[in-house]
């Protein structure tokens, strides 16, 4: 392991969440300047076998993985394949039906497409079939009309922009991340894992009952119930968040829940969902990596400075259809708010379920990376993540 001495008390809070049982497994990795100066794993990766956490344990983020798609189809914008203000239906003509003829591509990346939730259920036959699963969402009329609101598309995100992806350049998001990020930066990171990372990945681990810091099933997806404080454990902002996550029918359960990786023995940890590449939510990762992921954005590598800073302009702030929280989004970038808890405004990047979170803040030169195996109960702001990077702020 590796922690600079400005950064001691990083490691303190970190050694902390052991110590203190709310960690299983987990790694943080920050750059300052493009210098790694944080780089710190420990504990169980599977708790089952007992076996450790390694420096190169790669471990399922969830939604860390919605930043990395984003950057794959704004390089595309970038060479003029897609124009992000376009219509869908430019590139994907089979989408332009059901009043969904002007929704544009930025629309998809800012969560205002209307088109949260899969109306169908998705069988598990069709779960690595991703064409398969944006033909169903093509199909559907948009719950709102595009632009006039947003809500998080916690899934169907991936769907909708990875299919715009493959009409442009017939190869998955998988395939591209492989090709121009992952492969060339030398990076620990996989949108659709091969056998080999299954293999060594980590696996995801409920931590202690409900309503306790960490508490949530095992790798299966739960519903938000919260947002983090600066200074207690997730809280409720308004009595929906509560009711909606107790309706099965309601549109955040719905959004979340298909398709259903509970109905994968092991969740998230099944190797259906470890291979299948889901570009909203099926990145395998090490922090190390998905950090130096946000340095290399930060010193211009994935993108053009001009690009990135468009990219992180917030297109959409304020009450979220799905979360019932106020949310800020970007083209792909979550913004600080209350579904991304941070000490300073000019930060972006991507929470994942369970805990996880990607970020860079240009001002201050830094690119962070926090994975986890014990699930949180929160949906975002997973206050061990907070933690750590209030002691990163503090240390600069």
């Amino acid at each position: 392991m590796h922690c600079d001495p400005r950064f001691s008390r990083v490691r303190e809070v970190f050694e902390r969440h052991f110590a203190d049982g709310v960690e299983l497994g987990a790694a943080f990795a920050v750059y300052l300047d493009g210098e790694l100066v944080v780089d710190l794993w420990d504990g169980v990766a599977d708790r089952r076998t007992g076996r450790p956490w390694e420096r190169d344990t790669p471990v399922f983020a969830y939604s860390c993985t919605k930043a990395v798609t984003a950057t794959v189809l704004l390089r595309l914008a970038e060479r003029g394949l897609v124009d992000v203000t376009a219509p869908v239906a430019e590139v994907w003509p089979e989408f332009g039906v059901q009043g969904k003829q002007r929704v544009t591509v930025e629309h998809l990346l800012s969560h205002q497409a209307g088109l949260p939730a899969l109306e169908e259920p998705v069988p598990v036959e069709e779960f690595e079939d991703l064409p398969a699963i944006a033909a169903r969402l093509a199909g559907q009329r948009p719950i709102w009309r595009a632009g006039s609101m947003h809500g998080y598309h916690a899934l169907t995100y991936g769907f909708l922009v990875g299919e715009v992806v493959r009409r442009v350049t017939g190869k998955s998001v998988g395939e591209l991340v492989a090709a121009e990020i992952s492969g060339p930066l030398g990076l620990d990171l996989w949108v659709g894992a091969p056998d080999d990372v299954i293999a060594r990945a980590a696996r995801l681990s409920a931590g202690p009952p409900p309503g306790s810091e960490t508490g949530r099933g095992d790798g299966a997806p739960g519903a938000p119930v919260g947002a983090a404080t600066p200074s207690g454990p997730p809280q409720y902002p308004n009595g929906g968040i509560a009711v909606a996550a107790q309706n099965p029918d309601s549109l955040m359960n719905r959004t979340l829940g298909n398709p259903s990786i509970q109905d994968l023995k092991g969740g998230a940890n099944n190797p259906v969902i470890l291979r299948a590449g889901w570009p909203a939510a099926g990145m395998v990762t090490t922090a190390r990596s998905l950090a130096a992921f946000y340095r290399a954005l930060l010193a211009g590598e994935l993108l053009r400075p001009e690009t990135l800073q468009d990219a992180i302009r917030p297109r959409v702030t304020g009450p979220d259809q799905v979360l019932l929280l106020d949310s800020s989004f970007g083209l792909g970038f979550m913004r600080p708010g209350m579904t991304f808890f941070l000490p300073s405004a000019t930060a972006f990047g991507h929470t994942g379920m369970g805990g996880s979170i990607g970020l860079a803040d240009p001002e201050h030169g830094l690119a962070a990376g926090y994975v986890m195996n014990r699930m949180a109960d929160a949906f975002s702001g997973n206050l061990r993540a907070i933690r750590l990077m209030e002691a990163v702020y503090r240390s600069i």
